[in-house]
Order: structure tokens, then C-alpha cells, then sequence
């Protein structure tokens, strides 16, 4: 996956629609970490910067001309791609066959257009470390399935192991609860009153004992072990 600057994370912005573009830019750009580098109105002009300019994160919008953004996931960021790069969807179809192949096709988050600023900012510094974030309310729904919608397909995100290596505290377990139902690291500190780099450390810790590769396993985890029900 792209690597990250100790400084700034280098993202590239694609949609069809400009003011989308202007949008995400300026929500992006107020961050002190991160760099809007280029932007495509189509997904093709999105693969060939992103190939020649090899961002942090390729945020991708799914409907654009040319070629959609799920199909420049795939060249991008796909099982066939000679050295992958970070890809994040942001769209306003809240598809389950969208999120699936996405998923399948190496996007590491799917958010909606309607989400917060503090979570697309969120989302892109996961991203950034080939760390998986999708929107609450998507979460939420796909986990209570965890059904492809074809049965012939695989899983687009294989569940970590059961047992833990080691039992989760109790502190562990609460920042799990709240990861499954989707939250993003931040609205976790203010539930639990701990500071932000605490629950990244619980997070850490949790996805070693799970050997779950992202915070999509970690909540797929929690939601087959119950602790959600």
C-alpha cells in the first residue's frame, strides 16, 4: 500500500461533480496532516494521476464518466494491481452490492457523502495505513448480515479467529461494543472520557489478541461473538 509522509498525508480527490470536489477539499485541507495533491472529474484521469503521483489515499466517488469508481478501485487497489495503493469510496449510494465489491476489490473504507467532516477526515488518515473505516450506518447493517449477496461469493471480510490470543479487558471489550456499531475513534474517547491516543492504543492491542487485520474485523468479531446483541 502507499506509504505516509511523517507529515502530511497526500490524497487525491475524484468525483464527477466539482463542487464535491471544492467541498472535500476544504474539509480535508483544514487538517493540519493532510494534502489535497490532484483531483479527476472521471475515473480514468483518477487511475492515471494516481499511478503517476502514487498518493496516500485515493478518494473515489463510484458514479463518474469514463470509468466508475469502483472499476478504478479494482486497477488501483485490486488483487491484479502490480503495487496497490489506498483507496477510499465516498459516495451518496448506499448499495450493499457497492460496498461488497469495493470491499472485495481492496477499498479500505466506504463512507457516505452525508457523513460528518470529522469522519471523512477520520477515514482518510485510516486509510492512510491500509486500515479499514466505513460509514456508521453501513456498518452496522452488513455486520448483523455478514452475507455477500451472491452465497457463491467470498466474503469480503474474513472474520479473525474466534478466541482471542489473550482475554480482552474490560476496557477493551467497551471500546469493541462501540467500534461494531460504528463509531469513529473520536466519538469512542468522549463516550469512555479517555483521550484519543487511549483508544488507539486499546484498538492496537485488540487487533493483536483477535489477529484482525482492521477495525472491519475487529467489529465482525464482535458482532459473531454477540457482544453486540
Amino acid at each position: 500500500m502507499g506509504t505516509v509522509n511523517a507529515k502530511t498525508i497526500r490524497v487525491l480527490l475524484a468525483d464527477d461533480q466539482e463542487m464535491v470536489r471544492a467541498a472535500f477539499r476544504m474539509i480535508l485541507e483544514a487538517q493540519p496532516d493532510i494534502q489535497v495533491v490532484a483531483e479527476a472529474a472521471d475515473g480514468a484521469t483518477a487511475v492515471a494521476e494516481a499511478r503517476r503521483l502514487r498518493p496516500d489515499v485515493c478518494l473515489l466517488d463510484i458514479r463518474m464518466p469514463e470509468m466508475d469508481g469502483l472499476e478504478a478501485t479494482r486497477q488501483l487497489a485490486g488483487p491484479e494491481a502490480r503495487d496497490p495503493l489506498n483507496v477510499l469510496i465516498a459516495t451518496t449510494f448506499d448499495l450493499d452490492e457497492y460496498v461488497y465489491r469495493a470491499l472485495r476489490d481492496g477499498a479500505c473504507g466506504f463512507l457516505l457523502k452525508d457523513g460528518s467532516p470529522a469522519l471523512l477526515a477520520e477515514a482518510v488518515r485510516a486509510a492512510a495505513h491500509g486500515d479499514s473505516m466505513i460509514s456508521p450506518s453501513i456498518t452496522v447493517r452488513l455486520l448483523r448480515h455478514m452475507t455477500p449477496p451472491e452465497p457463491a461469493a467470498p466474503a469480503p471480510v474474513p472474520p479473525p479467529s474466534r478466541s482471542p490470543a489473550e482475554p480482552l479487558t474490560e476496557r477493551e471489550l467497551e471500546v469493541v461494543r462501540l467500534v461494531a456499531r460504528g463509531r469513529t475513534n473520536e466519538e469512542v474517547a468522549a463516550e469512555l472520557y479517555v483521550t484519543l491516543s487511549t483508544v488507539k492504543t486499546h484498538l492496537g492491542n485488540v487487533q493483536r489478541k483477535l489477529d484482525a487485520r482492521n477495525r472491519v474485523e475487529i467489529a465482525a468479531w464482535a458482532w459473531e461473538s454477540g457482544l453486540c446483541s
